[in-house]
């Protein structure tokens, strides 16, 4: 049971009422880089603060994973993307930079024509959808002001996007760095205090089952190879790409991600020991995936209790405004454009940001599991792209365009069809063993490396 005082209430309406005001800050502008880019003139803090605050959308999976396995959250959520993004800052973060283009299919269509972009564009727009965030949200609104499922996802959504109307990117850049203050503050606070409260690491040993503590202990080596794979995300994220095109050099596009991961790691500490402390404290809770409020319930007083649910928000607010943006701009700088070159991109947007808000509250209302959707559209999309997205930047795996729109559809395809078929088949090994993400990728492989084959053999004169 939640209960929030008045000062409580009044700390999570300020915070919210700081978000817009920062997001309204930034100029009107007509300009396309300047609206979907922030002039392509993003310093390094800025790029930093971003990149870290929008990736914790999820921060209640993480307090629901922590409770129930341990130390096995950090090993799954944390470390295959800490080895992805530094591999991503030191092998395509300058290039994406450098070609000064917009977004991912930009890139593809440059590489493999527009049908191709055309179709990565759909894979992407399902990839980025703002959905199950804004469901987090309007729970969490719903929780605190007893509001009905339906109106807190409207609530949530004006108050992710109404702001991006006028900014743009750079609405999204101002409002980001001021919730990762808020972020990491409250969490701080949730830890410190239940150091404090609670006890030392000692405690945590003494009060948690022995394979909380132990890493591998829970899960088969199978799972955790999956969780890396699905980390792969890495280097497909459009907001990767996006905010090293939005950079201001190359430089700051690699040290940036780099920097991140080192925030990163702090802000994991702090969320998945204060996970392991909420399952020491509160041993019995049915609803784990409640680890994070009910801990503050118990340890926080009244105002830091409201700073930390601010934080909450702040967590899930960073993405969900990014988002929102990225599919705003898929609609129009991928979809619309291609088919309306002279179009006003901006304008289009604008149109994007509107239509997305409908599709992501529909979504929103309709679905019953954020935790299903993040891994079922991962497991799906993922590879149709993924490789196609990297061999764009390579010429030694370049292959012809007609070959990549079958490695799109089929790899999509294969990804799907395991999903459908494998409940049909758990007696199986292979189907067991072998998830839907898993199954995607090998097809994908296949055909890009046999692409790779025949483009060399046309090349070999007779």
């Amino acid at each position: 049971m939640i209960f929030l005082s008045n000062i409580d209430i009044i700390v999570i309406i300020l915070f919210l009422f700081c978000v817009l005001l920062i997001g309204f800050i930034p100029q009107t502008t007509k300009n396309k880089d300047q609206y979907l880019l922030s002039g392509r003139n993003v310093g390094l803090v800025l790029f930093v603060i971003t990149n870290v605050a929008t990736w914790y959308g999820g921060i209640l999976g993480i307090g629901e994973l922590s409770y129930n396995y341990g130390l096995v959250s950090w090993i799954t959520q944390g470390v295959p993307y800490y080895i992805f993004a530094i591999i991503f800052a030191f092998t395509i973060a300058k290039k994406i930079r450098e070609t000064s283009l917009t977004t991912i299919p930009d890139k593809i269509q440059l590489e493999y024509g527009k049908t191709n972009s055309l179709l990565s564009s759909i894979l992407i727009f399902v990839l980025v959808s703002p959905a199950p965030y804004l469901l987090m949200m309007a729970n969490i609104l719903s929780l605190i002001f007893n509001l009905n499922i339906f109106t807190s996802l409207i609530i949530s959504g004006l108050l992710s996007s109404i702001y991006l109307f006028k900014g743009g990117y750079k609405s999204d850049l101002y409002t980001d760095a001021f919730e990762f203050v808020i972020m990491f503050l409250g969490f701080g606070i949730l830890f410190f205090t239940a150091f404090y409260k609670l006890g030392d690491f000692s405690y945590l040993a003494k009060s948690l089952p022995s394979t909380h503590l132990q890493p591998f202990s829970q899960v088969s080596t199978g799972y955790i190879v999956v969780w890396f794979l699905i980390a792969l995300w890495t280097f497909a994220d459009p907001g990767f790409h996006q905010r090293c095109y939005a950079a201001k050099n190359s430089k700051v596009a690699s040290r940036g991600i780099i920097i991140s991961v080192g925030l990163w790691i702090i802000f994991d500490f702090l969320t998945n020991i204060s996970g392991l402390y909420s399952k020491a404290a509160l041993p019995n809770l049915s609803k784990s995936v409640m680890a994070f409020p009910l801990l503050a319930e118990q340890i926080l007083p009244s105002g830091l209790k409201g700073l930390f649910y601010a934080a909450l928000f702040a967590t899930i607010l960073s993405t969900l405004n990014s988002f929102l943006f990225l599919s705003a701009t898929t609609f129009s700088n991928d979809f619309v454009r291609r088919i309306k070159p002279n179009i006003d991109v901006v304008k289009y947007t604008r149109i994007g940001l509107f239509v997305s808000i409908i599709i992501s509250i529909t979504l929103a209302y309709l679905i019953e599991s954020v935790i299903d959707l993040w891994y079922t559209l991962g497991s799906i999309c993922i590879p149709g792209i993924i490789i196609v997205i990297l061999s764009t930047y390579y010429k030694a795996f370049k292959i012809d365009s007609k070959i990549i729109t079958l490695e799109i559809i089929i790899g999509f395809l294969s990804g799907l069809s395991w999903y459908i078929i494998r409940p049909y088949y758990q007696d199986y090994y292979v189907f067991n063993l072998v998830e839907p993400m898993i199954a995607g990728l090998l097809i994908a492989g296949i055909i890009h490396t046999l692409g790779i084959f025949i483009l060399r053999k046309k090349k070999i004169p007779n």
